[in-house]
């Protein structure tokens, strides 16, 4: 079993950063081409990997995701989407309802109380 992880692993980092460095956009690569970096990852196995890894791209901190990044919002919390519904709804519907432009949620509450 050691014997077949001592292959397995370096096998999977090679291909792990040989994708990694194909997939990077050439603007963030640094100190050599993309394609020399390539070349020194299936060269190298396991240094050309670190070495990828470490030193051949442009690492960004992590930020939280939402609304306020710029990353995706689920359709829910988007209020642009939920607004587009709401005008979709007012020309699609003869009759609108009074309440059509409260909260949702208070909306359900009011249901709740009603029953």
């Amino acid at each position: 079993m050691l014997r077949a992880l001592l292959f397995i692993l370096p096998l999977a980092l090679m291909i792990y950063a040989f994708i990694d460095c194909l997939n990077t956009p050439e603007e963030e690569v640094k100190h050599l081409p993309k394609p020399v970096w390539a070349i020194v990852v299936l060269l190298f196995s396991v240094v050309g990997a670190i070495g990828w890894i470490v030193a051949g791209k442009e690492r960004r901190p992590r930020t939280g995701r939402g609304a306020g990044t710029g990353g995706w919002v689920a359709p829910d919390d988007n209020p642009e989407f939920l607004k587009s519904l709401r005008d979709e709804k007012r020309e699609n519907d003869p009759e609108p309802d009074p309440r059509a432009d409260e909260d949702p949620k208070k909306r359900e509450r009011d249901e709740d109380t009603e029953n």
